[in-house]
């Protein structure tokens, strides 16, 4: 992904100094044997979990991933308004294998929605009067209170101020969890083409559980500022993760679960540097 670019090219380094003879002992008929028989495991562990039909649909925990994904709500946006447009101004995005200039290539946090709609995984934990959202990208924790509160709104919103990932409040209705989010800050993009979100917008998102290991997402952006019409996003599906593959070994190869995926200043100032700031500045 290249939002991920340095991130990806530092594993990516890590990796190619490996010895040759490490190599060859991975790639050893009993390594092969061995791996190959963790593969068995895993897959018939997710397919027991995947034939299990008892669930809780109000019982979101465990650790989902996408099944496909292109960062966007993923239907095409209604027309902005003057004021989107000139919200939209200057934002470039990545095409012919060039990078644009969205927050995230310089370790700013993606910002909601767009980290929902990220290829690494994020976890669901079940609290009393709120849920947790915890992701892998940006080691990222989202709060969605559930005890009853109403979303801020008037003064106590201005108050609060914008929050690259809002303030958000949760409630079930039947088996569907209805989660409304305002006072986004309107430097995060709403995806990777560009588009803006207004701090007076908010979003719905709608999560309903519809077998033990698939969960399905709507997302809607009522934003009268930026746009002349709601922006209803596309159903989108997120499997569950069997526990075996997110242990140590499973999933990526990772100690457990969600991992520590950061961009972090300090390892990426120098690949940032060479890879965009470099190039770009004028020679005399």
């Amino acid at each position: 992904m290249k939002q991920k670019g340095h991130f990806k090219k530092m594993r990516n380094r890590f990796i190619s100094v490996i010895p040759a003879f490490v190599a060859a002992l991975v790639l050893s008929p009993a390594c092969i044997a061995h791996a190959q028989d963790d593969k068995d495991k895993f897959k018939a562990r997710y397919e027991a979990l995947a034939g299990n039909k008892e669930f809780d649909p109000h019982d979101l925990s465990g650790i989902w991933t996408l099944t496909r994904n292109d960062h966007t709500l993923g239907t095409p946006a209604p027309p902005l308004t003057p004021a989107g447009v000139a919200a939209m101004a200057g934002r470039i995005v990545d095409a012919n294998g060039a990078s644009g200039n969205a927050p995230w290539y310089t370790c700013n946090p993606m910002g909601f929605p767009r980290l929902l709609n990220d290829d690494e995984p994020m976890e669901f934990i079940m609290l009393p009067n709120r849920i947790l959202q915890l992701f892998q990208w940006e080691h990222r924790i989202r709060l969605l209170w559930t005890d009853g509160r109403e979303l801020p709104s008037g003064e106590n919103l201005e108050n609060l101020g914008p929050a690259w990932y809002g303030h958000s409040v949760g409630k079930w209705d039947g088996n569907t969890l209805v989660v409304n989010t305002v006072g986004l800050d309107e430097r995060a993009w709403l995806d990777n083409q560009g588009h803006p979100k207004s701090f007076h917008a908010r979003i719905e998102e709608t999560w309903k559980r519809v077998d033990s290991n698939t969960l399905e997402l709507q997302l809607t952006l009522y934003d009268p500022e930026y746009y002349t019409a709601p922006y209803v996003g596309s159903r989108k599906t997120y499997k569950r993760m069997p526990d075996d593959a997110t242990t140590y070994f499973g999933w990526y190869g990772l100690f457990a679960g969600i991992t520590e995926g950061i961009c972090a200043p300090l390892n990426e100032v120098e690949g940032y540097n060479k890879g965009f700031r470099d190039p770009g500045q004028v020679k005399p």
